[in-house]
């Protein structure tokens, strides 16, 4: 069994659209394409080497492997970043996609939610999940997400595609590891915990029997 990863850079108000560029995905008449230019720092680029040291396949959606394939094959040779993203292996959730350029590429066949449960049992280095809104939705509905990786930003935009949107289900996860950019970022790392917990901070009542008990006690005091 291998786990599976998301690595998403989100607002204080969950958004996750386009942090890379304006051309991004403008999808809904999104204008704030490329919020996270400036407050990119050496220390998130040492983050990221590291979130990314390990062997990794990874799993995308389509427009995200659009995206990813118009640049990455093409990046400098010397760019680690881009010669893991090229050797890697990767499967594309898409029911209209046909042709995959990039290379170790390869769809996602049938029932995406069965197949990707079937990638998960397999032997094999994490299945990492980069952009990829809507298949994140998939993911979080059928409770297949082990680990989130969160870069979030000291900025709210009120509008655009969150992280946690239509897909989400009740679960309780676990802080493991969190750090701060020089420039407010806040790196979190949650691993799935299981289910939510609840409670109350209510003064519980006391019962006929508990009373009689606590008057027995006191002989009768208050």
């Amino acid at each position: 069994m291998r786990e599976l990863i998301v690595l998403s850079f989100i607002t204080l108000d969950g958004v996750m659209q386009a942090p890379g560029g304006p051309e991004e995905d403008p999808t809904g008449g999104f204008k704030y394409g490329g919020w996270t230019v400036g407050y990119w720092d050496d220390f998130l680029g040492v983050v990221m080497g590291e979130q990314m040291a390990k062997p990794f396949d990874l799993l995308l959606g389509r427009k995200t492997y659009e995206i990813f394939a118009a640049y990455w094959p093409y990046a400098k040779s010397d760019d680690p970043t881009a010669e893991k993203l090229n050797r890697a292996k990767k499967y594309v959730a898409s029911k209209t996609l046909r042709k995959l350029d990039w290379s170790n590429s390869m769809i996602v066949e049938g029932d995406t939610v069965q197949e990707i449960i079937k990638l998960k049992e397999q032997k094999g280095p994490e299945l990492q999940v980069h952009g990829s809104g809507n298949l994140i939705q998939t993911l979080l509905k059928h409770d297949l997400i082990d680990e989130f990786r969160l870069k979030i930003f000291p900025i709210t935009l009120g509008t655009g595609k969150r992280l946690f949107g239509e897909g989400t289900i009740p679960a309780g996860f676990k802080l493991v590891d969190s750090r701060t950019s020089t420039t407010g970022v806040i790196v979190a790392t949650y691993k799935h915990a299981g289910v939510v917990k609840t409670g109350s901070f209510a003064m519980e009542t006391p019962t006929e029997a508990e009373l009689a008990r606590r008057k027995q006690l006191t002989g009768g005091r208050r």
